[in-house]
């Protein structure tokens, strides 16, 4: 099985940075465009974290 790093729908990758870029500035993590390999795992869990979050109430509300 071969991994694809392919975007189906180009503007999602667009939409995703942006909300990476605004749930790192709402935890304090300072992101830059592009790489950001010098983050610490906590850092970068955080923003995932921050990330799932909002993904779970934005779909629990449209659930209302």
């Amino acid at each position: 099985m071969s991994s694809s790093k392919k975007t189906v729908v180009p503007s999602a990758r667009e939409a995703m940075n942006k909300f990476k870029m605004e749930a790192a500035n709402e935890v304090g993590v300072s992101l830059k465009q592009g790489y950001n390999g010098d983050l610490t795992s906590k850092q970068a869990g955080s923003v995932g974290g921050q990330m799932v979050k909002k993904m779970i109430e934005a779909y629990e509300n449209g659930m209302k």
